[in-house]
């Protein structure tokens, strides 16, 4: 028997060397290896990627069945029990599992999608390097495309990165009202580079996900109206706030706001001593993006309910003094004579 330096087979090619140890036959040996201990090898590797491969998506398909779940209170809790707005939370609620669903499945498919391209990128390297491909220079070209990357497509990977923790997250989606410091506006469309949103104005802005530092997401689960009212320094003030009480839970009470107001609205009281005016503020939680529509209508109501009840709201004062011709010479005249006396 020969001994292994002897053999015609490449290290750690088993089969080919227990053939030839057998044969005593290089060309036995080099078939054995070609026909057998190679196609073997491959097809261990393959099966190594396909069960490495599913076992991966198994547990992403763990993270994705707890990110459907969400990380914020149902919408649903939050209007208790109001009778017709409960019916109309079930169908937001709806809306916002099936969003919350998609953003998961969207997820998981693409993290699949990477662990399926880096198990064929390794698996595919091995499998060239057993059918006898140099694979050094392969291996060479991608750390210098990687190393190369890594310096020109910084913002790039950011922005990727920047997108798939935003949508993994929900900071926000489609159809919601968004400040992102430079820009804020509605939603119209979020991918993992790029947001677009379009303003109050009607312009339409394009923010790299990357360049987000902040999110301020006004309508997300639910809103608040903030509602600021001057009165006069001499109105009683007790009795300004109760007026608005009566405004805000008359609003409250109504049936055309009872599925957008969630709670009872609160009178907090002074906020501002001003100039001209003692502010009052009112706030009331309302179902998402509809603070502005019962902020307008809470003003009106409360304008009508001050002018019924002889409560000013003062506007700015100022002191003009006017004086006539008659006035201006004479003072003209006594300042020529202590001129001419000095």
């Amino acid at each position: 028997m020969l001994g292994f330096d002897d053999s015609p087979c490449d290290q750690g090619h088993d089969i080919c060397e227990w053939t030839y140890q057998v044969t005593n036959n290089h060309t036995v040996a080099n078939a054995s290896d070609v026909l057998i201990g190679r196609p073997l090898t491959i097809a261990f590797l393959l099966l190594l990627f396909f069960g490495i491969r599913w076992m991966l998506h198994r547990v992403i398909d763990r993270l994705v069945a707890r990110a459907e779940d969400g990380v914020l209170p149902d919408q649903l809790s939050r209007f208790g029990a109001r009778g017709k707005a409960a019916q109309e939370a079930t169908v937001r609620d709806l809306a916002s599992q099936t969003r919350r669903v998609q953003r998961a499945k969207t997820m998981g498919d693409l993290l699949k999608s990477v662990v399926t391209g880096l198990l064929i990128a390794v698996i595919g390297t091995m499998v060239l390097s057993e059918l006898g491909v140099d694979i050094a220079p392969i291996i060479a070209s991608a750390g210098i495309i990687g190393i190369a990357l890594g310096f020109g497509a910084q913002s790039l990977v950011r922005d990727f990165l920047s997108g798939i923790f935003m949508i993994f997250e929900d900071q926000y989606g489609v159809g919601d009202v968004v400040d992102l410091g430079e820009a804020s506006g509605t939603i119209e469309a979020v991918s993992l580079r790029v947001t677009r949103l379009r303003d109050l104005n009607g312009t339409v802005w394009y923010v790299p996900n990357g360049a987000i530092v902040r999110v301020g997401n006004m309508s997300q689960n639910w809103s608040r109206a903030v509602v600021d009212v001057n009165v006069g320094y001499h109105e009683d003030l007790v009795r300004a706030q109760q007026v608005l009480r009566d405004v805000a839970h008359d609003l409250w009470q109504d049936e055309d706001f009872k599925d957008v107001v969630i709670e009872e609205p609160e009178v907090t009281g002074v906020e501002v001593f001003g100039p001209d005016a003692v502010t009052l503020r009112v706030l009331i939680k309302t179902a998402p993006m509809e603070q502005w529509g019962v902020a307008r209508a809470l003003r009106q109501r409360i304008k009508a309910r001050f002018d019924h009840e002889g409560i000013e709201i003062p506007l700015p004062q100022r002191v003009v003094w006017h004086r006539d011709e008659e006035t201006a010479s004479s003072a003209h005249g006594e300042r020529e004579e202590e001129a001419v006396e000095g």
